[in-house]
């Protein structure tokens, strides 16, 4: 296990090195390549590394027909959504600013900030729990704080030195390391299990009641398009890396080719899980538990270098969310204020630290708790932006009606069942967006009533 741990500290001293060194090159434009790597190793994070493997255990390869989803959605956002944005804009909600007024700005901005903090909570700690269990091989007895610091320590350092850039390229780094950590993982099966392990499993899920799957056919695909038209088209966190592309084609290029990646890594830690029914077969009551676990039966050497991949995935969602963050509310909150970005950075690095710690056990499968609280905001998101999109109305008032009618409507979906069942969290963005467009209408009839009075 030593062996393990100097892998990873290997890799945690010569990342910040790689990233600010790269962010100082002469260059100064991203390569749309490099922007297309950063979106996918902000959006898939350690809840994707940890989870997919456990999902993919119990249901087959059903992220991949997810991916089959997003590529409509994040196709569509590349032709409609990104020309409404300005080149290096720091914060996309400005679009809603101009279209409406600087309250609803703040109001989207605001809600961003609150349900990424939470969702970044969870990320954080889910990556921190392999580093926790390996030191705990070792006869290490590591707190849960000291640990969390650490690797917020470690990310902030690259984060304020280099900026966007670093980020970018940090992600860029991540991404491999993670995607050969997932190669090297499948090799090392195939030596001990054999090709059979590799058997065919479901694409998408059947049997639950109706819009309780996120994973059924139309779950996977209607639901998918609109969660990724969402998530890709309306948050600062995954707009902010195709902003700043040097131009449009760039940033579509960017955008579209991130689908085809998340497929192939959906495809490799899908492959893992339905691999592992073989080779761990009394582990489908903790999926979450499943891949972090058969990590440490690997030898050393690799071991470390999937925790190592791992981290790399918690920082990847880390570096990229204190930035977006700190972005965010400096144009939307502070524009005129002496505080700076590293600082903000540096607020928000500490506010997730705390928030790890509160939001470190949720039940279930971690990366669909996460997908959850997003998709939550996302629909109330997506009907302001539809509204300043399509709509003739410049009225704030009626478009913040239809905004708090939708998280409204949303936190009484939290309590429906249907059958026992909650509400898959692909079908809570249309429902969101559907209560936005209803709000703001009803507003705006009862004022015309009025006004006729």
């Amino acid at each position: 296990m030593t062996a393990s741990l100097l892998v990873i500290l290997l890799y945690l001293c010569c990342l910040p090195v790689l990233s600010i060194a790269l962010a100082r090159q002469p260059r100064k434009d991203l390569p749309p390549w490099a922007i297309c790597f950063s979106l996918v190793a902000t959006e898939t994070s350690t809840l994707t590394i940890v989870s997919v493997p456990g999902v993919a255990y119990l249901k087959g390869y059903v992220f991949v027909g997810l991916a089959a989803g997003y590529l409509v959605g994040r196709t569509a956002v590349a032709i409609w959504f990104l020309p409404l944005h300005e080149r290096g804009a720091k914060s996309v909600y400005r679009y809603i600013g101009q279209r409406f007024g600087s309250t609803l700005q703040k109001l989207l901005s605001g809600t961003f900030l609150a349900t990424r903090l939470v969702a970044e909570g969870v990320r954080l700690y889910a990556g921190m729990l392999p580093v926790s269990m390996l030191f705990a091989s070792m006869g290490y007895a590591v707190s849960d704080l000291t640990l969390l610091v650490l690797i917020v320590l470690l990310t902030l350092a690259y984060t304020i030195v280099g900026g966007l850039k670093a980020v970018v390229w940090s992600d860029t780094l991540q991404l491999g390391l993670y995607l050969g950590g997932s190669l090297s993982c499948l090799a090392v099966i195939w030596w001990r299990a054999g090709s059979a392990s590799f058997h065919w499993a479901p694409v998408f899920s059947h049997g639950m009641p109706p819009f309780t799957d996120p994973f059924s056919i139309t779950g996977a695909v209607i639901g998918g398009a609109i969660l990724a038209l969402a998530s890709h088209g309306t948050d600062q966190l995954m707009l902010q890396r195709c902003l700043a592309a040097r131009t449009l084609n760039g940033a579509r290029a960017a955008m579209i080719g991130s689908v085809f990646i998340v497929a192939l890594l959906f495809a490799l830690l899908s492959a893992i899980g339905v691999a592992l029914r073989d080779l761990a077969p009394d582990q489908g009551a903790r999926p979450d538990a499943l891949f972090p676990h058969f990590i440490l039966t690997l030898p050393p050497v690799l071991s470390g270098l999937l925790v190592a991949g791992i981290l790399a995935a918690t920082m990847g969602s880390l570096s990229s969310a204190m930035n977006a963050m700190a972005a965010a509310t400096r144009a939307d909150f502070l524009p005129r204020s002496s505080f700076s970005l590293r600082s903000l950075t540096a607020l928000w690095a500490a506010l997730l630290v705390l928030m790890a710690l509160l939001f470190s056990r949720p039940d279930g499968s971690a990366v669909v708790f996460g997908l959850s609280i997003a998709s939550y905001s996302y629909g109330a998101t997506l009907g302001v932006f539809l509204l300043a999109m399509i709509g003739h109305s410049r009225d704030e008032r009626a478009a913040i009606t239809g905004f708090v009618s939708a998280v409204a409507v949303l936190a009484l979906m939290s309590f429906v069942r249907i059958e026992g069942h909650a509400l898959a969290f692909p079908w809570l963005v249309p429902i969101g967006v559907g209560a936005t467009f209803a709000g703001a209408g009803a507003y705006s009839g009862l004022r015309r009533i009025g006004l006729e009075k």
